[in-house]
This record gives structure tokens, sequence and C-alpha cells, in this order.
């Protein structure tokens, strides 16, 4: 598989996809021995289930470690670590990834209990979880999906979860699109299956899947990042940390030079794992829920917020529009670390504590922040009548 290509494959048997696909890729022939420590990262964000569109299916993940194994490849191990808020072990025994790690013999490491390390990254000091630096070869299984404050995340914005919590804290100080380009170059990324299978294709921790049933693999983390933006109909430069990895030399992200082939799976009665032939890509209608998302976010002010605690505020909002009280908040809500020794009259999380009206937690639940939002308006109209 050349540096220019992208292999599509739809169908419903995730696991044999994904095996079949890394045949047709030679994913084995890119793999330097047979001694080699390869790292496989999936998406583990959060308590949230792969068919709600947040998470790496197990069936994917099973069908990369039945090929390595099947090549000869024995030294892999999954790392991951879940976002601040939530912890590691807990959202990988609710998928099920405790059971995939003792069926196959494999461990999973949790990058939230790892000691950071210093690392330069192409010019930037970026903290890594020790155990990352340890790998040889990088196998990353991201989901494709939407993503509240950077529009997409998918290839390039998966690494994120090989840092400490602090680190992954800062990176939102920073802005996340510089120190996520960097860290692209700081972690080379070896071979890429995405999980395209039915990703919230506005939110980063699901509940809006939209049925794909499709698996895309790459070599190139930008060209994929910049593939996904087309699905997502978003123009690539508008995902600043797409254009920082292209010019760090993390990848090109030209797609009018890619070579896409596109293909079906198909069981044979045989039980074969191959039985592609050419398909078509059928790519959902999506950009009215970026939309949506967007008018949303107008009700936000938000400064270095933490992608939990503002992936569980947008719900939120949307549960109050659904109530028809949206449209009676008066007041902009405040979020993020920006707001830390601040004043104001209304805002969400520790970080805003010294507001007038304030929700405390890191991050407080979606249902928590709409029970305060709701309380709040209900509260501010008694007011007004009164």
């Amino acid at each position: 598989m050349k540096a220019n290509e992208l292999l599509i494959v739809q169908g419903t048997d995730y696991k044999n996809m994904a095996y079949a696909i890394l045949e047709e890729a030679d994913l084995a022939g890119r793999i330097p021995s047979k001694d080699t420590r390869i790292g496989l990262k999936p998406n583990i964000v959060g308590l949230a289930l792969p068919e709600d569109g947040a998470t790496t299916h197990p069936e994917v993940t099973a069908g990369v470690i039945e090929y390595l194994k099947a090549h000869g490849f024995m030294n892999i191990a999954i790392l991951e670590g879940s976002w601040v808020g939530d912890r590691t072990m807990e959202a990988a025994a609710l998928i099920g990834y405790d059971r995939l790690c003792e069926t196959y013999g494999v461990p999973l490491i949790d990058m939230q209990a790892q000691n950071g390390v210093r690392t330069d990254c192409a010019g930037m000091e970026l903290e890594i979880g020790a155990a990352a630096l340890d790998i040889d070869f990088w196998i990353n299984l991201p989901v494709l999906k939407g993503h509240c404050q950077t529009k997409i995340t998918c290839a390039l914005k998966n690494m994120k979860g090989l840092l400490p919590n602090r680190e992954k804290r800062r990176f939102h100080r920073l802005g996340l699109h510089e120190p996520i380009g960097h860290l692209a170059a700081g972690i080379r990324q070896d071979f890429i299956l995405v999980d395209s299978i039915c990703g919230d294709l506005t939110l980063e921790d699901g509940g809006n899947p939209i049925r794909q049933d499709r698996l895309i693999a790459a070599v190139d983390p930008v060209l994929c990042d910049a593939y996904g933006c087309s699905i997502l109909g978003i123009d690539p430069t508008a995902v600043p940390y797409i254009g920082i990895a292209c010019a760090l030399g993390a990848g090109s992200m030209d797609l009018s030079g890619a070579v896409i082939r596109k293909f079906v799976y198909e069981q044979s009665p045989e039980g074969s794992l191959r039985g592609f032939e050419e398909g078509v890509d059928q790519d959902p209608d999506v950009r009215g829920g970026f939309k949506e998302v967007m008018t949303l976010a107008d009700n936000v002010c938000e400064v270095e917020s933490c992608s939990a605690c503002y992936g569980c505020l947008i719900p939120a909002l949307e549960q109050l529009r659904r109530e028809g009280l949206l449209d009676r908040l008066q007041e902009k809500i405040a979020i993020g670390q920006g707001y830390r020794g601040k004043s104001g009259e209304l805002g969400v999380g520790n970080c805003t504590k010294g507001f007038r009206h304030t929700l405390a937690g890191c991050p407080p639940t979606q249902e928590q922040m709409a029970q305060f939002l709701r309380e709040y308006i209900l509260s501010r109209d008694e007011e007004k009548e009164s």
C-alpha cells in the first residue's frame, strides 16, 4: 500500500472486514520484524458504546489482532487513555475491551496511569505517556467523528489519548490545533484503520450515530483526515491541525493526488476472509448536523475548555432546545480553564466556581448541566413575572 492510497471497504462483518482490508494493504509487509513492538490505539474516549458512534468497535480491533497473530506478530499491546472525567478501564470494560484483551492475551495499557515524558515534537515540547515511547510500530484505530471544537476527530486527534490528563488539559489551553499538529510529528503513525461504521458525525461523545458500515485504511494520517473531512463536508483547510501536521512533514493533505480504492466485503460460503468487489461509498448528508451544533454553540462563551466538559454542554443545550427552553436563555454560558479565578453571571464546571450561578464538576454530566440550566432559566422567568 502506497502513501497516497486509501482503501475503503463496506460491509457488516466488521472483524473479518478488518482482517481482509489488512491483507489487501499487505500490512505485514510494512512491519520490520516479528519482534517489533506493535501498539494499537483505539478510541475509548469514555463511557460510551460503539453503537452510539463514539468508540472503536472491539470487533475491528479483534480483526487487527487476529491478522497480526496469523502473520507471526505476537508483541502487541493496546494503549489508550480516556478523556478527562472518565476512567480508561471503566470505559474499556463497558465496551468489552477487557474481554477482548483476555481472549487474545493482549495487554491494555492505561495511559492515564502513565508517567509523562517531555518529548521534542518538531520544535514543541509535549508530555507523552512513557509506554507510548516504547512502541516501534503504531496502528491507529480511530473513529471518524465530528467534534464540537475542532470540527472533526480522526487519525491525528486520536493520538491525544496517549497523553497524561494534565497534558490533555494543556492542549486545550494551547488551543488544541497547534499541539495536535506537533504530536503528529512526534509520534509516527505507521498504519491507520478508521472505524467509520456508525460514527457520530456531529459530536465526539456519541449519541447521534450515522450508519455507514465502512472501514478506511491509510498509511498517511494527514491524507486520512483530509479524506474524513471530505466525507463530513468540511474543507480540510478549515481544520488547522491538519495543515500544521502537513507543514511539519507528517503527511500530505492533497486529496487530488490520492488513489482511492473502494470495495464491498462479501463472506464466501467457505469462510474466506477475502471476497472483494468494486463498490461505491455511501456518504450520508451530515452538513445539517454541523450547522445545528454551531447554532447551539452560539449560547456559549468557551475559553480553553476540555472536550469532556464542552462535549457534555452541547447535548445539554440540545435537550433544552427540544424542551422549548433554550430560546429563553438570555445569558451566555461560560466554560473552560480560561475562566479560572474570574467572576461572571453563568458558568458550568469547576473552572467557573467564581461565577454567581455555577455548576461544580470536572466535568459535570450532561444531565447535571441540563438540569442546572433548566432551573436557571425557569428561575429567571419567575423573577421577571414577579
